[in-house]
């Protein structure tokens, strides 16, 4: 079916676009660097081999986020409307069942459980912010006090609201104000701030006695720890940490104007993307490095001992804020890009203002992060557990998890590749050849190896990625 040229222009009508290829780039890099890349990044590298990891993610970048990527942008760019729309309008354009619009509600409802615990998150960053600027840590030295500290905070209810709540705020203030007045406005500012910042950190790694030993470990790879449960976490880091699956990347790319290479924006966001995370780990492992610390610590390697370091250096308290404010940068750029599909699903479907359909998903991501926050308090001791009968085996799904857990759990581990399994089907065994190439307006050869990834590598990558993170290859006994 040909889109008649009205069509067309209807749907420009109802976005805003980029006012530039460079606007978009930082944007969509914003969406992408989020506290993946700079807290979770490090210590899944640590626990999984340093270099081999590396190696491993860099490979699946190209391989799986590069290609699905491109995909979610050339659905956007051709739906011009909030994902759940774009795959119904595209969906119906290509004589498929619209119930493919699936693949858009289960994105939008993944960005917002994403969104309702990265508040809280967020919250506790904005509160190390201040800490580390007041001087707290300053002169401690044994690990249990940074750990009082940490548990000191996650236990106090009224406190993290109080945080959730200002971020909150912040990330609908922005979008609020639109595409050129909000979005772009706030990546202009954070995202050469940040790099900036990264910039610092990382001069001042290079002066520090762990630099070297930081370098080998991230870039020199030991075959002896490769397995396979390294090569899964890589698959599974390099689909997530490109914010893929959420809806961000698909509305980023309603807002492209036509004309330009997709494919072209999708290299240089995932190597944007892969750059930072890579420095950010260079920056971190020297100074645990240089400090005489674990580098397998695990999620707690960002609040608790990295801030046994900043105590130990000199210029500590400098070195931790700064640090501190890119964790918030990277939080903050994430979090703008996760709102921005319910916010233009309100305003296409439901008639509302831009700041009135900001502000009611604010409220609603609030009260849903009021679950995360409680989880580590008042929840504590409620504990989900999800058994699925399959015949006449039992198969738990989760087991004694807190809410947070479980939102958590729901959306890594199968909202996530599951969105973007049924995306790389769909495109690449539905869509006909010819709209795609198109749509994505590269040469013939760069469209053939596009295509062919896409439709024979990706699936079964992000399919493998999905069996393994909910457990079934444990059931049956494989792994």
């Amino acid at each position: 079916m040909i889109v008649s040229t009205s069509r067309k222009s209807e749907r420009l009508s109802l976005h805003g676009l980029w006012s530039s290829r460079t606007a978009f780039v930082l944007a969509a890099t914003g969406s992408a660097v989020g506290l993946g890349n700079i807290w979770r990044f490090p210590y899944v590298a640590g626990e999984n081999g340093g270099g081999i990891f590396v190696l491993l993610y860099v490979a699946c970048i190209f391989l799986i986020g590069i290609p699905i990527m491109m995909t979610e942008l050339m659905l956007g760019r051709r739906g011009r409307r909030n994902p759940l729309d774009t795959m119904r309008l595209i969906a119906v354009e290509e004589r498929h069942s619209p119930h493919w619009v699936w693949i858009g509600r289960t994105a939008m409802l993944a960005g917002l459980l994403i969104l309702s615990y990265y508040s809280v998150i967020a919250g506790w960053i904005m509160a190390y912010i201040f800490r580390t600027a007041g001087g707290v840590f300053h002169g401690m030295q044994d690990a249990t006090e940074f750990e009082a500290i940490f548990s000191a905070l996650i236990v106090d209810p009224e406190r993290l609201i109080a945080w959730h709540s200002i971020f909150m705020v912040l990330t609908v203030a922005i979008v609020a104000h639109g595409i050129e007045r909000g979005l772009e406005r706030a990546v202009k500012i954070i995202m050469p701030a940040l790099c900036f910042i990264l910039l610092l950190l990382l001069l001042y790694a290079a002066t520090t006695p762990g630099f070297i030993a930081g370098l080998k470990f991230m870039f020199s790879p030991d075959i002896s720890k490769l397995n396979s449960t390294s090569v899964l976490f890589a698959m599974g880091m390099a689909f997530f940490s490109l914010s893929l699956g959420t809806g961000a990347i698909m509305m980023y790319g309603s807002y492209l104007p036509k004309g330009g290479s997709i494919g072209g924006m999708a290299v240089a966001v995932a190597l944007a993307d892969t750059l930072i995370a890579l420095l950010a780990g260079v920056a971190i492992f020297s100074i645990v490095f240089a400090n005489g610390l674990e580098p397998t610590a695990g999620p707690g390697l960002v609040f608790i001992t990295l801030p046994v370091a900043f105590a130990k250096m000199p210029m500590g308290t400098l070195i931790g804020v700064l640090f501190f404010i890119l964790l918030l940068f990277t939080a903050l750029a994430s979090a703008i890009a996760l709102l921005e599909p319910w916010v233009a699903w309100l305003v296409e479907n439901k008639n509302q203002g831009r700041i009135q359909a900001a502000c009611i998903c604010g409220l609603v991501v609030w009260i849903l992060g009021l679950g995360t926050v409680f989880s580590f308090n008042l929840w504590a001791d409620y504990k989900w557990t999800f058994p699925v009968d399959l015949g006449r085996v039992r198969y738990v799904l989760f087991e004694d998890k807190t809410f947070f857990n479980v939102v958590d759990f729901l959306t890594s581990n199968i909202l996530l590749p599951l969105g973007g399994l049924l995306t790389a089907l769909f495109t690449g065994h539905l869509m006909r050849r010819q709209s795609c190439q198109d749509e994505l307006q590269i040469g013939s050869k760069t469209f053939n190896l596009w295509y062919f990834v896409l439709r024979n590598i990706s699936p079964i990558a992000v399919g493998i990625v999905f069996l393994h993170a909910v457990g079934v290859f444990k059931w049956v006994g494989i792994g």
